[in-house]
């Protein structure tokens, strides 16, 4: 007898390509048919068959707080009844771009979008009419979203549904987009030599989480910095998913290092969908209406994406203790994962971002995480959810951990996971 997500999956595939609205949400990588979700609170989630589950998701990162805080959804519904958006300034925009500016100084100006994929199309676009130059560099694994000339080796879905490239995109719209090695510096100083005064900028995950978590190595974003002051390029920082989740300045507080641009998304918004893009006055001033950068947004900056933010980053700013939290709750279950399995994984965390890879190779790039031998961790995402453990559908996904998951919690999961790795 078909369970009722299954039974919704079914249905959903008659009238959505796939029956869901984003590829690795099919389950298609870890041999099951997805679960539809009812409801969340917390630290759980709970599907339309009534089970409940310990959320390692948290919607890809927009949960730091866990889901459904209840002074953000409080201040939403308020803001509801002021009506939904209209096409126009609003108080709430200028008071958001205050806190990311107060969080992030690099960002001296920053315009508001609705996703992470539109906040990198446009900053890139910004980096080239800014400096009059056509080439990108990205790299090997690191993800930024579906736009055309990005969708070149990149991470994420992409490595899941094993698509190197996507149909649809034309070659010239990727030609300008160069792909260097993560963490691997003398592939990007090739790259500069080669295309010498024609590089528009870099873009990087500071902290790749679209193959898997791969941290940067020591003094790699000390030399992408360098490089492209150097050239006379530009450097941005991909911080959709490290941006107030790794420090309350994101990657670059954590790094100290200040990128000419930065793209945002998932918690700027609070689980709304919202990107934002932004960084040095002079570049932001290149965008129209100052400047002949083009791009527009009917619903961009809508007041009730705006409430969401700026109560999820307030709620930030009003515990900063939730930072050490979360690294030591990841920290801890990173080493019980280690512990568990011993040399037949490796296990990469930092803050509160974690992933587990099945293999016995150091992962510090996108050749070394596709060793991870994606069957058995199908088997352990299979193994963790019929226990009530809900990870990413996908070898190459971050688990995130939130400030409502407790010790009970966490220590439920090493019990689960203990069961897989010792069986």
């Amino acid at each position: 007898m078909q369970t009722e997500s299954e039974q919704l999956f079914e249905e959903s595939k008659k009238y959505i390509p796939g029956g869901v609205n984003s590829p690795v949400r099919a389950f298609g990588s870890v041999g099951r048919s997805p679960i539809f979700i009812k409801k969340a609170k917390g630290s759980r989630i709970f599907d339309e068959d009534g089970r409940e589950y310990i959320d390692y998701v948290c919607s890809w990162g927009p949960g730091i707080l866990g889901h459904a805080k209840e002074t953000v959804i409080e201040a939403v519904k308020a803001a509801c009844d002021d009506g939904l958006t209209f096409g126009a300034p609003t108080r709430k925009e200028l008071e958001i771009a205050e806190l990311i500016t107060a969080h992030m100084p690099s960002m001296e100006m920053s315009r508001m979008v609705n996703s992470g994929t539109e906040a990198v199309m446009s900053a890139i676009r910004a980096a080239r009419g800014f400096t009059g130059r056509d080439y990108i560099v990205k790299f090997k694994g690191c993800y930024h979203g579906h736009s055309d000339g990005l969708l070149v080796k990149a991470g994420s879905g992409v490595i899941t549904q094993t698509v190197a490239n996507s149909a649809g995109v034309p070659e010239g719209y990727a030609k300008y987009t160069l792909v260097a090695e993560y963490n691997d510096e003398e592939s990007v100083k090739q790259l500069f030599d080669a295309y010498k005064g024609q590089i528009a900028a870099i873009i990087v995950e500071p902290v790749a989480a679209n193959m898997g978590v791969v941290p940067p190595k020591a003094g790699f974003l000390e030399f992408l910095r360098d490089i492209t002051q150097t050239d006379g390029a530009l450097l941005i920082f991909d911080e959709v998913i490290t941006g107030f989740r790794l420090a309350p300045g994101g990657a670059q507080e954590y790094f100290h290092i200040k990128p000419d641009l930065t793209t945002l998304g998932k918690i700027v918004g609070g689980g709304m969908p919202v990107g934002t893009y932004g960084g040095r006055r002079e570049i932001m001033q290149c965008v129209a209406p100052l400047g002949e950068v083009y791009q527009a947004g009917t619903l961009s900056g809508n007041p009730i994406a705006m409430t969401a933010g700026i109560e999820t980053l307030k709620l930030l700013d009003a515990h900063p203790e939730v930072y050490a939290k979360l690294e030591g709750k990841t920290a801890g279950l990173a080493q019980a994962a280690r512990e568990a399995f011993g040399n037949r994984v490796c296990v990469n965390q930092i803050g509160s971002l974690m992933s587990i890879f099945f293999t016995d190779k150091q992962v510090v790039d996108m050749d070394t995480a596709m060793t991870s031998d994606t069957k058995q961790y199908a088997a352990f995402f299979r193994h963790m959810l019929d226990h009530g453990i809900n990870l990413a559908p996908s070898q190459f996904e971050a688990m995130f951990i939130s400030d409502a998951h407790t010790e009970e919690d966490i220590r439920k999961t090493i019990d689960v996971m203990k069961e897989f790795a010792h069986r």
